[in-house]
């Protein structure tokens, strides 16, 4: 439809925002609200708030400073005066004039004047005065008024928006069409939809303001559960419309449980127990499984796993696991060799990455194709066109998120076959909010305690200063025949600040070396690390950030010399990299110097101690996964987070929330309300939608309502809404799936 105030050239502009229709600009809400009906006054404002004014520009000023310039407008009421200041703004010069009301919203600061106060960066806006059109006014003057994010510089800033927005809802006065069943709304006490839009935009007199910030009015919540309505509704049709597949009713006899008891290395946990009884309970029915397995580092998600590729083993199928990189497949390989190695059937195993020789992959590919291979481990190359399965029954992901949606499809739907069975494994602990919106068409089976043996680890943060500390207490370890892990945020070089890369984009790096073992005394060691005290120690190394590359050289010839000190990272081939973790496994390296690549799968008993340097560079995700590596034996394990000279606000709280707890679901929702939603996997990878109006971690009351109602529409027995509303509810859903979701498919 045509919007008044919108052409080609602004079209243009809202497009590259994600605004291609009516619909899109009206769903693009205030970020915040400013109370221009009961503005503050100056001679209230308190230091440390956040507060929105209303005052005369008394005048403004350009100042040169050796460092930068900065602009200054002082603003005033009656004798109160508030200074305002802006970094590098010269496109401010000449922007205001004397007598001219401006609104102010920033933060409160002391200011040097004896009764004055000062704001740092303040948003501001130039208000109508007397040559301004009277709609413009009415928008902005006297009443709570709706501030926007821009959408193209100053042109398409707050002023645009509230005139464009108010001029497309009165157009649409009456027209707008509902999208949910108006029973629905009754029972859940929220208004119509055009009422809604109305009410966020232009909020009618008297609404409760902190409602308004908090994004929790009436109308808030209806537009916010619309939006994870659909979501839901969507996830639960698919759920509903996978179960009516074709799939594979497993067997689940006693001969079957026998086969699961051979290979049982350990007394199984209660939630390893539960979780398979749910796993089998889903095999044995004639539909597709499609299941999330979500357990904390060593909670024994990969037992559980075989045991469920055993189960469709014995029942006369092949069973495939997929890992992200060659390391954990790898490691997959050779814990099934030694854990199924107990079985009587003895079935056979083949592994399938992409740095095998051809010859080597033709070979495996004919396995596989024939049905001689029952388990059936690899990466990436599992789901190549070349890779036929002659009876695949069971597909294994393992950390599933760092496949993207669509790739987990991929392996299900070889052709002429029937619907292979899913479990999705992740050592990743997800929020439910996440996992309601990220996994919703997944059922879900939770592993919520450790098997028995597992020690606690000791954490503890330590000042880079106190680099010499921690070197003694490495040999120390060392020295009773433990090893180490020492973590860097980068690979070489502390001016690229490159990240770690991942083992599908490997370049080959010289491959490692490591001195001979000599004995060596330990020295004299400064202070107990994990007692109380802060003892002083030698600073290590220049200041800025390390890399794994440089410290490698430094600490085998320094403070660690004479250990065995290896180096891994993603730009190693993945022969040097197999020849690497292999030593380090089979004890041959004392103290390996990482990256991140070491941060999932890899299970080396006998490492003890994990050193992470620059710990407040790392996610809180990356801390606990790499704290996990260590306390996989009997000996007690530490974790030791070094930090840098800075360290922020998030990133204390993010180390403090380290040392405290070693609970990974407590640390996945205090990750999720530090990052986001959008950060905490990464969006486009994990195919998590982008919400308009919704937020995971503000609104996970709504999402759970959301679920429900949605559960309740799709059961026709229902009975609350209209043939007319359900069609219009299924029309609603298909654009908003296809359009609005993006890597979620409708199924």
């Amino acid at each position: 439809m045509y919007v008044r105030g919108v052409g080609p050239r602004v079209a243009a502009l809202l497009d590259a925002k994600g605004i291609q229709t009516a619909e899109d600009l009206l769903y693009h809400l205030p970020f915040r609200y400013e109370d221009r009906q009961n503005p503050r006054s100056l001679d209230e404002l308190k230091p440390g708030e956040m507060a929105s004014i209303i005052a005369e520009v008394r005048g403004s000023a350009l100042l040169r400073t050796r460092r930068m310039p900065l602009f200054e407008l002082t603003v005033g009421q009656g004798r109160h005066a508030l200074k305002c200041i802006w970094f590098n703004a010269t496109y401010l010069n000449g922007k205001f004039h004397a007598g001219q009301t401006v609104a102010i919203y920033g933060k409160v600061e002391p200011s040097r004047s004896s009764s004055n106060f000062k704001m740092i960066q303040p948003q501001f806006e130039i208000l109508p005065d007397a040559s301004d059109d009277a709609e413009t006014r009415l928008l902005e003057v006297g009443r709570i008024t709706p501030v926007y994010e821009s959408l193209g510089g100053s042109r398409l800033a707050s002023r645009w928006q509230r005139k464009t927005i108010f001029n497309l809802l009165e157009s649409l006065r009456g027209a707008v069409p509902e999208c949910l069943p108006r029973a629905m709304l009754a029972r859940l006490d929220m208004p119509d939809r055009e009422t809604a839009l109305r009410e966020v935009h232009y909020p009618p007199e008297g609404t409760p303001f902190a409602q308004l910030q908090s994004a929790s009015t009436r109308a808030h919540r209806r537009l916010i559960f619309e939006e994870l309505f659909f979501l839901e509704l969507g996830l639960e049709l698919k759920r509903r419309r996978m179960r009516e597949r074709s799939g594979i009713a497993f067997a689940a006899n006693d001969k079957v449980r026998e086969a699961i008891r051979e290979v049982l290395p350990f007394h199984p946990t209660t939630a390893q127990k539960r979780a398979l009884g749910e796993i089998v309970a889903d095999m044995r029915q004639p539909n597709p499984m499609r299941r999330l397995l979500q357990g904390d580092v060593g909670s024994g998600k990969t037992i559980v796993a075989f045991q469920a590729m055993l189960v469709a083993i014995e029942s006369g199928y092949q069973a495939a696991l997929m890992a992200p990189t060659e390391i954990l497949a790898t490691q997959h390989f050779l814990a099934a060799r030694k854990l199924l190695e107990r079985s009587s059937r003895k079935p056979r195993i083949v592994l399938l990455t992409g740095s095998l020789d051809d010859d080597r992959k033709r070979h495996t590919r004919g396995l596989i194709n024939r049905g001689e291979a029952q388990l059936v481990i690899g990466t990436h190359s599992l789901i190549e066109e070349k890779v036929e399965f002659g009876r695949l029954g069971l597909v294994v992901v393992d950390e599933q998120h760092r496949f993207g949606v669509l790739q987990r499809f991929k392996l299900m739907k070889k052709p002429n076959q029937p619907e292979p069975d899913v479990l999705v494994m992740t050592a990743t602990p997800i929020p439910r909010t996440l996992a309601l919106s990220l996994y919703g068409d997944l059922d879900l089976s939770v592993l919520d305690e450790l098997p028995p043996g597992r020690t606690p680890i000791v954490t503890r943060r330590v000042p880079g200063e106190r680099a010499a500390d921690v070197w003694d207490f490495v040999r120390k370890q060392a020295a009773q025949g433990r090893q180490a892990y020492i973590v860097y945020p980068v690979i070489e070089g502390t001016k690229d600040d490159q990240p770690e890369l991942d083992f599908s984009h490997d370049e080959p790096q010289v491959a490692v070396q490591t001195p001979p073992r000599t004995p060596r005394r330990a020295r004299p060691h400064t202070g107990d690390l994990f007692a109380n005290g802060t003892p002083e120690g030698n600073s290590m190394g220049k200041s800025g950030l390390k890399s794994a590359t440089e410290m490698y050289e430094k600490l085998r010839s320094g403070p660690l010399a004479g250990l065995r000190v290896g180096l891994l990272h993603g730009r190693l081939d993945a022969d040097d990299k197999d020849v690497i973790m292999r030593r380090f496994q089979r004890g041959e390296i004392d103290v390996l110097v990482a990256t991140t690549v070491i941060e999932v799968g890899v299970d080396v008993p006998n490492a003890t101690v994990m050193v992470v340097e620059h710990a407040e560079r790392f996610g809180l995700a990356q801390l606990h996964q790499l704290r996990g590596r260590v306390g996989r034996g009997a000996a007690k394990s530490y974790c030791i987070l070094m930090t840098g000279e800075r360290v922020s606000p998030i990133g204390e709280e993010r180390l403090n929330a380290m040392v405290r707890t070693q609970d990974g679901f407590e640390l996945a929702e205090l990750d999720l309300a530090i990052r986001g939603p959008g950060e905490f996997f990464g969006t486009r990878q994990a195919g998590l939608p982008e919400f308009r109006v919704a937020n995971l971690v503000r609104d996970r009351q709504l999402l759970e309502l959301a679920k429900l109602e949605a559960a309740r529409f799709a059961d026709e027995s229902g009975g609350e809404a209209t043939e007319a509303e359900r069609a219009c509810v299924r029309t609603r859903l298909k654009d908003a799936w296809q359009r609005r979701y993006g890597l979620v498919e409708a199924g």
